[in-house]
C-alpha cells in the first residue's frame, strides 16, 4: 500500500522524513530536501528505503546537506545498518558529501561503470567499496531479501544514469528525471496534477535530456514495471494519475540534440531556470 503523507519540518520549509510507503518491514523514505540556502542551489531530495532493518541510501546528496540526512536517517537505524549507497549519476549535489558516509557506513556504493574513474577527483582515493553497475543495470540484494532492480536510464540526462526501482513500495526512483526547478517559496511535495506542474519540468527537461530516442529506450525499459510513484532527485514525488500523465508527456518530447542547431542554439526550447 502506498502511504504518501504530507510533512514540513519545524521552520515550515523544506520536506523531510516523509515516509511514501510504510508495511510492517518496508518503509521508503524521503529523509530530506534540501533548502535552496544549504548549497546555494536548486532543492534536492535524499532518500531512504528500509527492509528488516536494513537500509539503502539514494543519491545522500552534497556535503552542505550532510548533517540533516543523517540527522533524519538516525529517526530510522544506525550506519551500520546501512547496507548500500546508491548513485544516480556523477554530479556533485549527489556525490559531494560521500566521503563522510564511507566513514561512517561500511556500506559498497554502487554507480554507473563510467564514472569510476572520475571519483577520485572528488577526494574519494579508495574505491574499494565501489561497484561498477553495467550498463545494461543489475538486480541487487543488499541484505537477505532485500532487492532492488537498478535500471539503466542513459543520457537522461547523464551519460551514465540509474534508476532504481523498489518492488515492495513500487516506487521508481528516477535521479534526473521527472526533476522539477520549484520557486524557493512552493513547497508542494507532489504532482497530482501534472498539467499544473508542466511549467516546472518542461525546460529543464528540454535543455538537459539527451534525445527522444534515449527517452524511448528508458521507457521500453521500465514498460513492465509496476509503478505507483516517480520519486526525482528534485522536486515533488508524481502520485496516482500524474505517473501516467508525465510518462506520455515525456514520451512524446523532443529534447537535447533534438533541438540543437548550429552556434548552440536551442530550437523551441524553453530555457532551463
Amino acid at each position: 500500500m502506498l502511504a504518501i503523507k504530507d510533512k514540513k519540518n519545524e521552520a515550515g520549509n523544506s520536506m523531510r522524513n516523509v515516509e511514501l510507503f510504510k508495511s510492517e518491514n518496508h518503509r521508503f523514505i524521503l529523509l530530506n530536501e534540501s533548502d535552496p540556502g544549504e548549497e546555494d542551489g536548486i532543492r534536492s531530495n535524499q532518500y531512504l528505503i528500509m527492509h528488516h532493518g536494513n537500509g539503502v541510501l539514494l543519491d545522500p546528496g552534497g556535503f552542505g546537506v550532510m548533517p540533516h540526512v543523517l540527522a533524519e536517517m538516525l529517526r530510522y537505524l544506525e550506519p551500520p545498518q546501512i547496507k548500500a549507497i546508491l548513485l544516480s549519476h556523477q554530479d556533485p549535489d549527489i556525490v559531494g558529501g560521500l566521503s563522510t558516509w564511507l566513514e561512517i557506513t561500511n556500506a559498497p556504493v554502487y554507480i554507473s561503470r563510467i564514472w569510476l574513474r572520475f571519483l577520485p577527483h572528488y577526494g574519494l582515493k579508495d574505491t574499494a567499496r565501489f561497484v561498477g553497475v553495467p550498463d545494461q543495470g543489475m538486480d541487487c540484494e543488499p541484505a537477505p531479501g532485500f532487492h532492488l532492480k537498478i535500471v539503466p536510464a542513459h543520457f537522461l540526462h547523464s551519460e551514465g544514469h540509474i534508476n532504481v526501482y523498489d518492488p515492495v513500495s513500487r516506487i521508481l526512483f528516477t535521479g534526473d528525471i521527472g526533476a522539477a526547478t520549484m520557486p524557493n517559496d512552493d513547497q508542494t511535495p507532489f504532482v497530482d496534477n501534472f498539467a499544473a506542474h508542466l511549467p516546472n519540468v518542461e525546460g529543464f527537461h528540454r535543455r538537459y535530456m539527451g534525445s527522444n530516442k534515449a527517452i524511448q529506450c528508458w521507457l521500453k525499459t521500465i514498460e513492465n514495471l509496476e509503478i505507483d510513484a516517480i520519486a526525482p532527485q528534485h522536486g515533488p514525488i508524481y502520485r496516482g494519475k500524474a505517473v501516467r500523465d508525465f510518462l506520455d508527456w515525456f514520451g512524446a518530447l523532443q529534447c537535447g540534440i533534438d533541438l540543437l542547431g548550429p552556434n548552440g542554439a536551442f530550437a523551441d526550447s524553453t530555457p532551463a531556470k
